[in-house]
């Protein structure tokens, strides 16, 4: 069948690419997580595509769809739309061939973004406010000056790529019964999915969305769920999902799971933490569906792909300290006191008998509703466990000083 009439790969099109992208893309570690395994009731396998060299899976479709241009189509040239792991894959990999790439971009993109993709060869465009307004202008330059439109996801060549990580995923791990896989515009689920299901056909694949972005849920469950926000899992954060990758998913994928924000940013923590690896908010939210929901899981031998790991360092800073607050070892104490010399240190030495570190405090003197003699000493402390916060309290209530403790959420 002709690339611009075939609608879907197949698992001769998904073997083909892994032939064709072999040793250019890296074949990244799957290993059995037993700390996860333990918390999940489950046996959970995770596949690192955060270890490519762009730190994306991605890599995969791009290199597969790039290998297959003629010499006609590499002299013209690419281009492609992306805010993140699609540009960075499409520029390294085009550079590496020869091919000249135009990456547009929407204005509001990340400079660091921007930059790194610049750095791997690509002349960027910034265009529009939105990825829609991005992808109009690149199929606007498609048909100006002559480029070949590189799709992030609607692809067959794309997908199959994509696909040759189930191809991995269950050479490493074949007693696999159930994939965990994120969904943004479903070119890897697509690719994963039916190869997967031509492997081993009694397999199931659970599809996960960001709770914000349920937008293939509902094109294939017939849903309604409201789309927009912002969402850790930005890319998944798709509003139109793929007209392709639609039929694939209804035919394939045994059902779609939905994960909150909080879900995202626990499974980003666990990762750095148990695992010491970096993963962005949608490569991560595979094993947020399983913690979030492990009675849908318990007992299944489960492999999910960490797809990414481009999140951006403050991001993360900020994700790992509220994961701190969240189990309890660091805490914001709002302390009403009387305004006179000696209470902040009777406070202080509360913390100190509760072997609690005092990272930072405030006095709100004239903004509190309190009486003008009294205070409000805000603290922000940490320990080794929440307990010890729990006795903080009880000690500092036990003085006669009233306690209020911020919440997160």
């Amino acid at each position: 069948m002709d690339a611009p009439t075939k609608t879907r790969p197949t698992i001769d099109d998904i073997r083909a690419a892994a032939e064709r992208i072999k040793g250019s893309v890296i074949r990244t570690p799957m290993m059995m997580s037993r700390t996860l395994s333990e918390i999940a009731d489950a046996e959970v396998w995770l596949k690192f595509e955060n270890l490519q060299f762009t730190a994306a899976y991605k890599e995969r479709g791009a290199l597969n769809k790039l290998l297959q241009l003629n010499e006609s189509e590499r002299a013209r040239g690419v281009v492609a739309a992306s805010a993140g792991n699609h540009a960075q894959a499409v520029a390294y990999h085009g550079r590496r061939l020869g091919i000249p790439v135009t990456i547009v971009m929407p204005v509001s993109t990340p400079m660091i973004k921007v930059t790194q993709t610049e750095g791997h060869g690509a002349h960027v465009v910034l265009r529009g406010e939105r990825f829609d307004d991005a992808y109009t202008h690149a199929r606007e330059l498609e048909a100006k000056d002559g480029y070949v439109f590189v799709h992030p996801f609607d692809d067959v060549a794309v997908m199959a790529g994509a696909g040759t990580v189930a191809l991995e995923m269950l050479e490493d791990a074949p007693e696999l019964d159930t994939l965990v896989i994120p969904i943004g515009g479903g070119g890897l689920i697509s690719g994963v999915a039916t190869a997967a299901k031509a492997i081993k056909p009694g397999i199931k694949v659970v599809g996960v969305e960001a709770e914000l972005y349920p937008s293939m849920k509902n094109v294939v469950e017939g849903g309604h769920g409201a789309i927009g926000g912002d969402t850790l899992a930005e890319g998944i954060a798709v509003k139109e999902p793929g007209q392709l990758t639609r039929a694939i998913i209804a035919d394939l994928v045994d059902r779609i799971d939905l994960v909150g924000e909080k879900d995202i940013e626990h499974s980003v923590a666990m990762l750095v933490a148990i695992e010491k690896s970096v993963v962005e908010g949608a490569g991560a939210a595979g094993l947020a569906a399983i913690l979030a929901q492990p009675e849908r899981f318990r007992g299944r031998k489960i492999g999910t792909t960490l797809c990414g790991g481009n999140i951006d360092t403050h991001l993360l800073a900020n994700v790992l300290v509220r994961e701190l607050v969240r189990c309890g070892r660091i805490a914001r104490l709002r302390i009403a006191a009387q305004d006179r010399p000696g209470a902040l240190a009777a406070i202080t030495a509360k913390f100190y008998e509760s072997g609690v570190n005092i990272i930072e405090t405030n006095h709100h003197r004239i903004f509190t509703r309190l009486p003008a003699k009294d205070t409000v000493i805000e603290v922000e402390c940490e320990a080794r466990d929440a307990q010890a916060i729990d006795t903080l309290v009880k000690h500092l209530e036990g003085a006669g000083f009233h306690v209020e403790r911020a919440e997160l959420d």
